[in-house]
């Protein structure tokens, strides 16, 4: 049954094999169920209930793309669009989070329609294979910027922005915070290098045991108003049925104060954002995994997307941000998963962790930072690949990697990406290697600035 479902031999592997494959997936990304529900919550949910939500859209993505792509990927809701969800939409923007779930909800039935109907098949299969590899580039440091945030690292200055952290003020909460981010990334780092498999997770654990020693001896001290809560878990306060706080929360949301017009306008924005996002990590994970052909396409990219989009509606019904590909499902291709099986065995895993919960949600941001900050860094690799002698090639891919971090969007570093890519090709007197949809994105772009 097993052959028949995902061609085991057809694809040199086994059984084994694919086993181990998922499960270092696994604990590779496990840390999303602490990061995710970290982030959601400065949106007013409920940390339980995302990360129950996170869990189960896991489980939902993952097994979408075994059985649709056969592919040894993973999904669960993405760093970044988690970000825009939480400090853009319902900071900046002032919207709750269920109009901001419904919104999630409705892009993902679009985007159903728009995987069936090719579309975004021919967006990935149109972008240049060098603006690629600066998308990849480019996520690695945006995920790595929001980890020296959430390590308290990098601090908001009205001089220069941002700067470092002053460790000798507030030493006993975010001094010592920090101090335990920067120890973590260095656990994490040797681990790597040592070949340890689920190095993240292991040292996601270690900053974070380290942190309740620290609490333990008066090194940490909890002060809730502050943000910095106790680091040891409490069973008793956790409960599955938490989920119903969330859970169809994007059907009861109140519109009384949204006009239908800035609703669209959410919609539309959680399109661009989300679609060049998903696009962005799939090509990441893709290119990381060395799966892309010469041409930089991805066979069976449509059933792939499909499962992606079914997984972004099935979440926000859940109460989760965008479900997407992640790009952690490289190290279960490193271990030699080939097919679907390994992606069964890693959504069966994160429904698992729902038991372990409680452990999740009393892990704090210093200790998942790292993860973030590593994750990054492997992610940084494919720089190594950009034809650097073709500038016409090169420039824009560092364009698109530079704007990523500072413009604190995945989807605008996309878009200054492709704008670059068309206007310096064209004036260049290399028209001819842009495609009809390249224009038609750069257009689309640049509307995108006017009117949104």
């Amino acid at each position: 049954m097993l052959e028949k479902w995902f061609k085991l031999k057809e694809n040199n592997t086994t059984i084994r094999t694919e086993v181990v494959a998922g499960v270092t997936t696994f604990m590779t990304m496990a840390y999303i169920l602490a990061v995710n529900p970290s982030i959601l919550s400065a949106s007013g949910m409920g940390s339980n209930a995302v990360l129950i939500a996170t869990a189960l859209a896991a489980f939902i993505g993952t097994l979408a793309m075994a059985f649709l792509a056969n592919y040894p990927f993973a999904l669960a809701p993405g760093l970044g669009l988690n970000a825009y969800f939480a400090y853009t939409v319902c900071g900046d923007m002032g919207y709750s989070w269920q109009i901001a779930l419904l919104a999630v909800f409705v892009e993902g039935l679009i985007f159903i329609v728009l995987s069936v109907s090719n579309v975004r098949e021919a967006i990935f299969n149109a972008i240049p294979l060098q603006l690629k590899r600066g998308v990849s580039v480019g996520i690695g440091l945006f995920i790595a910027f929001i980890g020296f945030q959430n390590a308290g690292v990098v601090v908001n200055s009205d001089s220069t922005l941002v700067t470092v952290i002053d460790f000798t003020v507030d030493f006993h909460t975010a001094g010592i915070s920090a101090l335990l981010a920067i120890i973590g990334t260095f656990i994490i780092a040797i681990l790597y290098i040592k070949e340890v498999k689920g190095s993240i997770l292991i040292g996601i654990f270690a900053t974070w045991v380290l942190g309740i020693l620290c609490q333990m001896t008066g090194l940490y001290q909890v002060a809730p108003e502050a943000g910095y809560y106790s680091l040891i878990p409490s069973w008793s306060s956790f409960s599955v049925t938490s989920i119903g706080a969330t859970f169809g929360q994007c059907f009861k949301a109140d519109f009384s104060s949204v006009k239908i017009l800035d609703f669209i306008v959410i919609v539309l924005a959680f399109l661009f954002v989300d679609i060049f996002d998903t696009l962005g990590t799939l090509i990441g994970c893709a290119n990381k995994a060395d799966m892309l052909d010469k041409e930089g396409k991805l066979p069976r990219i449509k059933q792939a997307l499909l499962a992606d989009a079914i997984a972004t509606s099935a979440g926000a019904v859940l109460g989760t941000s965008t479900t997407t590909t992640f790009v952690e499902s490289s190290s279960g291709v490193a271990e030699g998963g080939r097919t679907g099986l390994a992606s069964v065995v890693t959504g069966f895993l994160f429904l698992l962790a729902i038991f372990l919960a409680p452990v999740f949600t009393a892990i704090p941001g210093f200790a998942t930072a790292p993860a973030l900050l590593f994750v990054g860094f492997l992610m940084i690799t494919a720089v190594a690949q950009i034809d650097f002698d073709d500038l016409t090639e090169a420039i824009p891919a560092y364009l698109c990697l530079l704007a990523m971090p500072l413009l604190y969007s995945i989807s605008e570093g996309i878009a200054v990406g492709v704008i670059s890519y068309v206007v310096i090709n064209a004036v260049c007197g290399k028209a001819k290697k842009i495609t009809p949809l390249m224009y038609i994105l750069a257009v689309l772009f640049v509307c995108k600035y006017i009117f949104l």
